[in-house]
């Protein structure tokens, strides 16, 4: 299983009143560490929807340890938990400033057509893609 790791620079926008990173701003930060680990694996996103195909997000859970603040970097590690040809789970551990666990999650992903939302089989539309996930649950 490959870990991808992302430093995020936390930029005074990303705050809330209270001085913290605003918690939506981590789906974003999820965003990014996944499309890092789709080109480590070799892939782009954007060619993906190029072929008029999306892969949106059909679940998410986030869980708060503590807190990461402006001025720190954060560092995303990114990895496939779950691929059973359909869905796409990735999990998420984020680094606050001083390395320790500040956020965890998960996102389920299914690939669609982008004008109807129809599901597709990552397997039938993009079959290197899906050996490289098989590989990477595998663990070869």
């Amino acid at each position: 299983m490959s870990i991808v790791k992302t430093e995020i620079d936390v930029r005074y926008q990303e705050t809330d009143q209270m001085g913290v990173v605003y918690h939506a701003n981590y789906l974003v930060w999820f965003e990014i560490g996944r499309t890092k680990f789709i080109e480590y694996l070799g892939f782009n996103y954007a060619d993906m929807e190029k072929s008029n195909v999306v892969s949106p997000i059909v679940d998410a859970q986030i869980s708060f340890k503590k807190p990461i603040r402006y001025g720190e970097k954060a560092t995303v590690e990114t990895w496939l938990k779950h691929y059973d040809g359909l869905r796409s789970v990735y999990g998420y551990r984020i680094l606050n400033g001083e390395n320790d666990v500040a956020i965890t999650g998960t996102t389920k992903h299914v690939i669609v057509k982008k004008e109807s939302f129809r599901p597709l089989s990552l397997k039938r539309a993009f079959p290197d893609w899906h050996n490289a996930y098989k590989r990477e649950i595998e663990g070869v």
